[in-house]
């Protein structure tokens, strides 16, 4: 009796064992799971690193790059800087000039240059020098670009030309924050500023917060999430203005509701050439052209313009600043406020005017007899 129930015993004892064996052999070790874990984050991070990564530049020169056809300066770095020249020669002009092109053009889009007649060039004797900026048309990329080497930049290119000891510097719309750094930086150098609807960072620490703000949500959404991308997290600039989830940056598209009826009449008068030098300026790639464009207007200066000096405290020259008050990229309030704070700046408000003024019918004449003459 008791060998029988020590048999049951034995053979419940066996099948327990064995359910409790079959339970143990399917279970995945934890540390296999942690370890399985570890490895799909890492692959993910890894893919999505490689999305948010820009392509290389394609530079000027460079094996599989676009041909050098300017002529260009080498600068201390290493990097050049292409260039274009305008009016009298060098050595027989008055007044020496260079223009800063604005957002997504080139040596070529000079506003002043272009449409200068040849009666203020040959009375006054100007001569103007249009350039690429870095990553531009056939500039080298500078991926530690700020607003300071910007100007030192021009400062550069002024002496390897040898223009003298001052010159004058205009620049328009994203063309301004180079100016703006001459200002800071070069400010013995200039003979005379213009500032042409010129772009503005909105995180300038002297504006109130509420202008600020005002003329922040009077862009576009997709352009109000451009430039915080660019402000607050630079390293997905690249990653924004390409994806396709969300709309990008609608001056990138070349949106023509971002235009005033003066500049859509501006435009129409635009040759097809002119419109080709987009594929010129941003024929390196489109991150070390528009998207460091981005980061660098739109990041953390390392000084804020509401806090300059006048460079020419005895009026021995003048600033200039131009806008046209139906500008729908660049908020006409911040420009009247920094006026008030900067009232040594000569400032021309422009009726009925959007953000192509320079090009229109006369206004080259006017900007450049102001800022050499000061006649209005």
């Amino acid at each position: 009796m008791a060998g029988g129930v020590n048999r049951k015993i034995s053979a419940a004892s066996a099948r327990a064992h064995t359910r409790r064996g079959k339970q143990s052999s399917s279970k995945i070790p934890s540390g296999i799971v942690t370890a399985m874990l570890a490895v799909l984050i890492v692959g993910i991070s890894a893919l999505a690193y490689q999305v948010i990564q820009p392509p290389p530049p394609k530079t000027c020169g460079s094996p599989g790059g676009p041909a050098v056809t300017a002529p260009r300066i080498k600068l201390r770095d290493g990097r050049h800087l292409a260039y274009k020249e305008h009016g009298v020669p060098k050595d027989n002009a008055k007044y020496k000039i260079f223009f800063v092109h604005g957002f997504d053009s080139c040596r070529h889009d000079s506003a002043v240059a272009n449409f200068l007649s040849p009666e203020v060039i040959e009375d006054l004797g100007v001569y103007i020098v249009s350039y690429d900026r870095a990553g531009y048309g056939e500039s080298d990329p500078n991926p530690n670009r700020t607003v300071k080497s910007d100007a030192l930049d021009i400062e550069e290119l002024a002496d390897k030309l040898g223009v003298g000891s001052k010159f004058y510097v205009i620049g328009y719309s994203m063309g301004g924050h180079p100016i703006w750094g001459c200002l800071k930086y070069i400010p013995h150098r200039l003979a005379g500023a213009g500032l042409l609807a010129p772009v503005v960072n909105y995180w300038w620490p002297g504006f109130p917060a509420n202008l600020s703000k005002e003329a922040y949500y009077q862009q576009l959404p997709q352009d109000q999430w451009a430039v915080r991308v660019a402000h607050y997290i630079p390293w997905l600039t690249y990653w924004w203005n390409t994806q396709k989830w969300f709309p990008s940056s609608a001056v990138i598209a070349h949106r023509m509701d971002i235009f005033s009826r003066q500049d859509v009449e501006v435009l129409s008068k635009w040759s097809p050439e002119e419109n080709n030098y987009v594929a010129l300026a941003r024929q390196q790639g489109e991150y070390e052209s528009l998207h460091r464009d981005m980061m660098v207007g739109f990041g953390t200066w390392e000084f804020d313009p509401l806090d300059l000096k006048n460079p020419f405290p005895n009026n021995e020259s003048s600033v200039h600043l131009w806008h046209g008050d139906e500008d729908r990229l660049v908020p006409v309030i911040l420009q009247r406020y920094i006026v008030q704070r900067l009232p040594w700046i000569h400032y021309h408000e422009l009726s009925g005017a959007g953000h192509m003024f320079p090009f229109a019918d006369g206004m080259s004449d006017t900007i450049v007899k102001a800022v050499l003459t000061g006649d209005k």
